[in-house]
């Protein structure tokens, strides 16, 4: 049995960050996606890579040729989703816009992502990942005390912007069985990203999170929960926040919790990081991992790209596959009935060869 959207229809409007990567996930899903791309490469960008187009039909358009862009209406109108990741307005001028659209279909889920949202101050201003973080607080709250540091480009495009415009999609295609209608989906990283931030605001409301970095219990500063140097230059990383997960951890590492500082002292943190540090530095990395292995202490090697693909758990659970620069996330979630599958890109074909296709299906 096909993925758990087979038979749903994808028109996806080729563009950079986090809509390519969530038309991605819906082909993973078993939808049936056409990447409608430009003649060329965007100036001054590139191409989504082979596996983030995995699962996709491409068709070549010009949108600026009256031909071009009728075949792409054709295509709209027998789809189920529409999705486009450009500043607001731009499909609007090249008459892909939400009026056009569900003037051509009723019932077809517009999914629209952007880092600033369709409106607002910033709306047709410039912006990535970092800038999206940068204006949430979220962004202020991560690294070192001495300066926030990006986590790589995951909660902005990925976490707040591709998952929550898969989420509004994925809303309104239910919503569509009761009511018979699609609609707009505006999917904004700024939104998602503050959304994905509501257990630190709940945190802040109850004095239990400041504004200082380093100083709170989930960045960094805490002793148990942070990561260490070993003496082999790696690093491992300790989540052991409960009482019986940090008393597992002292036992691991050859310690006297009654000699320790207070865990629970803020005062006290710095004393016992101190000492923790010069425990871990003591064994290397993959020493530390035969120790606490099969230990319920929160400690965990922290592995590079390479070394994630070969690690015995990612690999039994096939989450990862390739080696050294190669290596590929398999589809996510996992069902019981059907079958999420990473499939090759199909390749190039043309309107008509599509439409024949979902016409007759």
């Amino acid at each position: 049995m096909g993925g758990p959207l087979q038979g749903l229809k994808v028109v996806e409007l080729s563009a950079m960050g986090p809509a390519p990567h969530a038309a991605m996930m819906l082909a993973d899903l078993g939808a049936e996606v056409v990447r409608v791309v430009g003649p060329a490469p965007p100036v001054g960008g590139y191409d989504v890579g082979t596996h983030l187009q995995r699962g996709r039909t491409t068709v070549r358009a010009n949108l600026k040729d009256p031909a071009h862009l009728e075949g792409v209406r054709g295509l709209v109108a027998a789809a189920d989703v529409f999705l486009e990741g450009f500043r607001p307005g731009t499909t609007e001028r090249l008459g892909l816009g939400p009026e056009e659209c569900l003037a051509l279909n009723p019932r077809l889920v517009y999914g629209r992502m952007t880092g600033w949202g369709q409106d607002g101050p910033l709306a047709q201003r410039a912006g990535h990942d970092i800038n999206y973080m940068a204006l949430t607080g979220a962004l202020h709250a991560i690294g070192p005390a001495e300066r926030p540091v990006p986590p790589l480009n995951l909660v902005g495009d990925f976490g707040g912007g591709s998952m929550f415009v898969l989420t509004g999609i994925l809303a309104a295609l239910w919503e569509r069985e009761r009511s018979g209608l699609g609609q707009v989906v505006d999917a904004a990283m700024v939104d998602g990203v503050s959304v994905l931030s509501q257990i630190i605001l709940e945190l802040r409301s109850v004095n239990l999170w400041n504004d200082t970095r380093a100083a709170n219990l989930l960045d960094g500063a805490a002793p148990f929960y942070r990561t260490y140097e070993t003496s082999d230059g790696r690093h491992v990383a300790v989540g052991a926040i409960e009482p019986q997960f940090y008393a597992l951890l002292i036992d691991g590492l050859g310690l006297s919790a009654g000699e320790l500082p207070d865990r629970d002292d803020p005062r006290q943190w710095p004393a016992l990081e101190a000492l923790l540090a010069g425990a871990f530095a003591a064994r290397t990395r993959d020493e530390w991992a035969d120790v606490f292995d099969g230990v319920d202490a929160c400690v965990t090697p922290v592995l590079t790209y390479a070394e994630a693909a070969k690690n015995t758990h990612i690999a039994a659970r096939g989450a990862l596959s390739g080696s050294g620069r190669h290596v590929v996330a398999a589809p996510a979630p996992r069902f019981s009935r059907t079958a999420s599958v990473a499939r090759d890109p199909a390749g190039e074909t043309d309107f008509e060869t599509i439409l024949s296709s979902w016409r007759a299906s």
